[in-house]
């Protein structure tokens, strides 16, 4: 699976980790940075993120901050996005299987690397179930969505 992802500068090492790690699980990973600890703008990441996922340049996206609130909040401004903050593997899963998440992110300063991977591992090998109840309010989703 083609994965983009990116991280502040507090998500930096976490997302280091993960394009590794991604990497050996046989992923085709797109950093879109940030490329070093030195302060950045949260929102400027999930733009680049949030792109490359609704343009189809990844099927699937991984977004970092410290505690993953203000990425997830921005992630979710945008068009076609459905991120969802979790730090553990149900939710990590679960928002794929029932609500069709695209976007996993993550708060680098509320869980460790070994968590993290656990993590990646368990929002990229879920799969939308398309049961009828789940397309249902998915579509409701995407009609708050549309009235922008």
């Amino acid at each position: 699976m083609r994965v983009a992802i990116a991280s502040d500068h507090a998500g930096f090492k976490l997302k280091q980790d993960l394009v590794g790690y991604l990497g050996e699980l046989g992923h085709k990973v797109v950093d879109l940075g940030t490329n070093s600890e030195d302060p950045v703008d949260y929102p400027d990441y999930a733009v680049a993120l949030g792109d490359a996922v609704s343009g189809g340049t990844a099927e699937r996206g991984i977004l970092i901050c410290g505690s993953g609130v203000g990425a997830s909040v921005a992630a979710n401004k945008l068009k076609g996005i459905r991120a969802g903050i979790c730090h553990d593997t149900y939710s990590a899963h679960q928002g794929v299987e029932h609500d069709d998440m695209n976007v996993l992110v993550l708060g680098a300063r509320v869980i460790g690397p070994a968590l993290g991977r656990e993590l990646a591992a368990a929002f990229l090998h879920a799969k939308f179930s398309g049961e009828e109840r789940h397309v249902r309010r998915l579509n409701k989703v995407k009609a708050l969505e549309a009235r922008g």
